[in-house]
């Protein structure tokens, strides 16, 4: 390694700039990856208060079993490796209507017999449903290259791995959520399936997620976000990588159609021979490069909400006594109707940590409340004074307490505030267009968003950022960071 003396700039040290860097060293060049924040990880963050840890980012990571493509990825970049620990989950999550509760368990046939035994009226689709799901367990994402390099023998070996998955497609492919709830009779049901994604997320997704959970490819690591992304962090300066934080990149310079550097907000030169680009994608186009570069693709997905649309959330954070609350996983539950973003709100989720004891002191655990939110609760966040905005984020916790307390009234007097964030936080801190934390939402009858991490117009700029492909997320992040290394040793033929 090393005594190419080629450089790669990295902008942005979340989980897609880690692994760039990290590949880059591995194929010989000298890297430095610029951070905005204090430290690197992006949306894949943890942060204390009050004597407990807050997990941003891993609800599962998809990659997770052995001998998966993605899961060497993983491995390669330091997230993982053979003593990693999982934390011991037995569900997805729980729904509950009323008192009544429905689950969709890790072994998908005590979930087949769990919702038999609810609505056997609703046998069939229940059946079909855990059939399809199983099919759906072959789903593996291709790490080993990108799509748009992908020859006619890849796709043969792609379609020989995953022969099941064109009867998922073809059955749950061309209707959302929604739909897919109203093919089945019992309330409870039609809460399971349209709890855990927006409604009018294509189902096959959701199968597609299920099916990782039950297939030992969507665990969580132990210790959370933030211990992952150090992770990474560390095994990039193993390798002799450099990373500053706290040092905000202004521009990307190009000269005669090619990226030659950066500029830093405190207007320093950095010269480079390569430049990857690891922030979110809207901030790339409108504020480092300009909006000039940004092709019809990219133009036509950011401006159809319609058709594109993205999510986010209000989440709220509390350290209660765990013998008090006494739950686990993540729940789903109706209540009283409050206004979250100028939404109106019925249902809430909120997820426990009991499974990572050194969240929270002794005796208590952390719990999180999660409230879907869209483009419209973005611009009504962002419009609010600084006051008005504490306001009403204020407001928004008292309710979700008070909720809380009806559901699960042995919380009442064991539970204590921690923190509140907005889609506003998530645009703050990570430049995330409209605070959206996953890329575009795949709707039934909208062609799902790909592009080649790219550049139309720049030579040497190149992406590696979770927005290149639906539905975003940590496993496109990591693979667009390899990608991107990929696509310039390719150019050089190493």
């Amino acid at each position: 390694m090393g005594g190419s003396n080629k450089k790669i700039v990295v902008v942005g040290g979340g989980i897609g700039g880690l692994s760039a860097g990290i590949y880059g060293r591995l194929a010989g060049y000298d890297v430095e990856i610029y951070e905005k924040n204090p430290r690197a990880g992006g949306q894949c963050m943890g942060w204390d208060r009050r004597g407990c840890h807050i997990d941003n980012c891993i609800h599962w990571l998809t990659g997770t079993k052995k001998g998966t493509s993605l899961r060497k990825v993983w491995e390669t970049v330091g997230a993982l490796d053979e003593h990693t620990e999982f934390a011991d989950c037995d569900s997805f999550y729980t729904s509950m209507v009323g008192d009544l509760r429905v689950t969709l368990w890790k072994d998908p046939d005590r979930t087949e017999k769990e919702l038999l035994e609810l609505s056997p009226e609703d046998g069939t689709e229940i059946k079909k449903f855990i059939q399809y799901v199983k099919y759906a367990m072959e789903c593996e994402m291709p790490a080993e290259k990108p799509m748009d390099a992908m020859g006619i023998m890849d796709y043969i070996h792609m379609g020989a791995s995953m022969a099941n998955m064109p009867k998922v497609i073809k059955e749950y492919g061309s209707i959302d959520l929604q739909g897919m709830a109203e093919r089945f009779k019992h309330p409870a049901l039609k809460a399971l399936f349209t709890d855990y994604l927006p409604k009018d997320y294509v189902a096959s997704s959701f199968l597609v997620s299920y099916a990782s959970i039950i297939s030992g490819n969507g665990e969580i690591p132990k210790g959370g976000s933030l211990a992952m992304a150090n992770r990474m962090v560390k095994r990039f300066q193993e390798l002799g990588g450099k990373l500053y934080c706290n040092a905000p990149v202004a521009r990307i310079l190009i000269k005669n159609g090619r990226a030659t550097g950066i500029e830093t907000a405190d207007r320093r030169t950095i010269w480079a021979d390569y430049v990857i680009s690891s922030v979110d994608t809207m901030e790339l186009f409108a504020n480092l490069i300009g909006k000039e570069y940004m092709d019809g693709k990219w133009k036509s997905c950011y401006g159809d909400m319609q058709k594109y649309p993205l999510f986010t959330s209000v989440q709220a954070a509390f350290m209660v006594g765990q013998e008090a609350y006494g739950g686990r996983g993540t729940v789903f539950f109706d209540c009283p109707s409050f206004e979250a973003g100028g939404r109106n709100i019925d249902r809430i989720s909120v997820k426990s940590f009991e499974y990572e004891p050194g969240f929270a002191p002794a005796g208590k655990t952390v719990l999180q409340v999660n409230i879907p939110q869209f483009d419209k609760e973005y611009f009504y966040w962002k419009g609010l004074a600084r006051e008005e905005y504490e306001r009403r984020k204020d407001g928004v916790v008292k309710a979700i307490e008070e909720r809380l307390v009806m559901r699960f009234p042995g919380l009442k007097g064991h539970m204590e505030f921690l923190d509140c964030w907005t889609p506003v936080t998530y645009e703050r801190y990570c430049n995330a267009y409209h605070g959206a934390y996953m890329s575009f939402i795949t709707r039934k009858g909208v062609k799902s968003f790909r592009a080649r991490g790219i550049v139309k117009g720049v030579k040497n700029l190149y992406i590696a950022s979770q927005w290149i492909m639906a539905p975003g997320g940590l496993p496109v992040a990591v693979t667009a960071g390899k990608f991107a290394v990929w696509r310039i040793a390719g150019k050089e033929k190493r």
